[in-house]
């Protein structure tokens, strides 16, 4: 039988929880001094420093090591798989016993090395190499609510600033009345949590809600930040009002997005924005995306149930809408009411939106859609729309390669910054492999990777988890680093213990996959666990990128722990769903 650890080179599989030691698994921090750092130049001069490395903090990587006689300078280098070679990363100064680097990305720190070089002037001696080996859950942030409770679910959505400096995280279960975050008069009125990070520091510095909480409103269902972090939209698929006015309830389940802004550190509600043709059931803000400066907003309706040709006959049951609103200065208005064309019942269009950086070109996902044909019940398809002048079209009907009925095609999407890579997720794809022919998998799932030249869209890649297995749910949540080359998959399905890839001892734990693009192709580069992953957490329900790819955010909504705010006891399952954010 193939080692494990030869299947993890064979298939370029990091474990992070082999790293992130989950509970029952793996063990200690260890850092291992290695003598091996033959790629660094090997110079004599002052005594060789003995260095040690702790991740400390959030995404934090602490050095130290003893000041050694006759220094002018020390320089820190790192050779972040292992294998592609040192480079500096800082240059300290005479006298230093310690540095702190700041961002690390976790899941591609896995087999990391460092090395110190103590200079005099341009003679430098190098220390041992030191690795990281063991868990790294002292350097992943593990966010909650200030008030966790049963239920909450608490990362349901979230959302990152282009910078990764602010995390906005929804609990559409949250149930209090409003002030009080203590009060649960209000069933699933839901509430929203911004954190936000000051040096390497994160704390809590937001919770808001809606101006009209109302029972089972949902509020914190869907999210999206404008690139600086200071615009927020939060979806409520709950919320009942069939007008404009906050206040009317006579309505079920119509939806509505409500707009904050941010400044100097403090939000208010800017918008309460509802559709011109509301409906009973429509959902409106189910999904939500903005562009870079925050000033469009698409937003989803995925029941939404009229035809292509009037708005308000409601002749197609579910055919889903998307809407486009813009701002100027600050007042939202209406700029499309968009539908798929075909329109046909029960397609769901509008599931989820994603919105390039500039606004003009937006991605609609309709997993209800059944093919050109409509043969294909519930196959799915994806739609991409362009704007110029204010004026929005169609541009292109997607599919997948390999398109079966059920396969649900378009449950999630993602575009890059230019919006010329679309990547988009088939959640109930039943592949076991990479053979995108065999259908003797359950909900398995897969991710289509899509690029665009002068209008023209194909597909680049199918991609499959190394360790697919069924109801993992692969491509229940996308996010794509601004450049479009790092991609953050969520399988909220699957059943990972933590500690091996193979091990399905935790049903529905749930995990996140980083593949990365180069010259084109693609390949998984992480395998991501919760540091505390347990049965149910649905962890990989909702993931978010920073612009550079160097920061990950993932949900679980289903986590059950009574911690609260940031870092606290993970260990804790006394709160079912209570739900939690982590950061990598």
């Amino acid at each position: 039988m193939q080692s494990l650890s030869s299947f993890l080179i064979r298939t370029a599989l990091i474990a992070l929880p082999a790293l992130l030691g989950a509970c029952g698994g793996g063990g200690e921090l260890s850092i291992v001094s290695s003598g091996q750092a033959t790629t660094a130049p090997e110079t004599t001069g002052p005594q060789a420093p003995t260095l040690s490395l702790t991740p400390t903090a959030i995404k934090t990587f602490r050095f130290t090591w003893t000041d050694v006689a006759g220094e002018t300078n020390y320089r820190l280098l790192e050779d972040p798989d292992g294998t592609s070679g040192y480079s500096p990363v800082a240059i300290l100064p005479a006298d230093a016993t310690q540095h702190d680097l700041e961002g690390v990305f976790l899941p591609e720190r896995v087999n990391a090395r460092y090395i110190l070089q103590a200079c005099q002037g341009a003679t430098c001696t190098a220390s041992a190499a030191v690795s990281v080996s063991g868990p790294l859950s002292q350097g992943v942030g593990y966010m909650k609510a200030l008030n966790a409770d049963s239920n909450d679910r608490f990362g349901v959505a979230v959302a990152l600033s282009a910078n990764g400096d602010t995390l906005a995280v929804g609990a559409s279960g949250e149930s209090s009345q409003g002030a009080d975050p203590l009060d649960n008069s209000l069933d699933g009125s839901g509430a929203v949590y911004v954190f936000t990070r000051t040096n390497a520091t994160w704390h809590l510095q937001a919770r808001l809600k809606a101006s009209n909480p109302d029972t089972y409103d949902r509020f914190g269902g869907s999210l999206a930040l404008s690139a600086d972090g200071n615009t927020l939209a939060v979806g409520a698929t709950g919320e009942r009002s069939r007008s404009a006015d906050p206040l009317d309830n006579s309505g079920s389940r119509n939806g509505a997005v409500y707009v904050f802004s941010r400044s100097s550190g403090a939000w208010q509600q800017q918008a309460y924005l509802k559709a011109f043709n509301t409906g009973l059931y429509d959902q409106f803000g189910n999904s939500l995306a903005l562009n870079a400066n925050g000033d469009t907003l698409a937003i989803g309706a995925e029941a939404e149930s009229s035809s292509g040709t009037d708005p308000y006959d409601r002749s197609l049951m579910a055919s889903g809408a998307v809407y486009v609103f813009s701002r100027s200065g600050s007042a939202w208005q209406l700029q499309a009411f968009l539908k798929a064309s075909p329109t046909d019942l029960q397609d769901f269009f509008g599931f989820r939106v994603a919105l390039s950086a500039s606004g003009d070109t937006l991605a609609v996902g309709a997993w209800g859609d059944s093919g050109q044909n409509d043969n294909l019940v519930f196959s799915g398809a994806a739609y991409v729309f362009t704007r110029s002048g204010g004026h929005w079209q169609q541009q292109a009907y997607l599919t997948a390669s390999n398109p079966n009925a059920r396969d649900r095609f378009g449950v999630s999407v993602a575009l890059s910054a230019n919006g010329d890579t679309l990547a988009v997720g088939a959640e109930d794809e039943r592949s076991r492999s990479t053979d995108p022919l065999d259908n003797g998998g359950v909900s398995n799932g897969a991710v289509y990777v899509f690029s665009r030249s002068s209008g023209h869209w194909q597909q680049q890649a199918y991609l499959k988890a190394a360790n697919t297995d069924a109801m993992d749910r692969f491509g229940t949540s996308l996010a794509l680093s601004g450049d479009g080359d790092t991609l953050a998959v969520g399988a909220s399905g699957e059943s990972g213990d933590g500690t091996s890839p193979s091990d399905n001892s935790r049903s529905t734990s749930g995990a996140v996959y980083v593949f990365k693009r180069s010259g084109g192709a693609w390949q998984e580069r992480a395998y991501v666990k919760a540091p505390n992953a347990d049965v149910n957490d649905g962890f990989g329900a909702s993931v978010a990128l920073s612009a550079d790819g160097q920061a990950l955010a993932v949900g679980a909504g289903g986590e059950s722990s009574a911690a609260t705010t940031v870092n606290g006891d993970a260990s804790d399952n006394s709160v079912p769903g209570a739900g939690a954010a982590y950061l990598f």
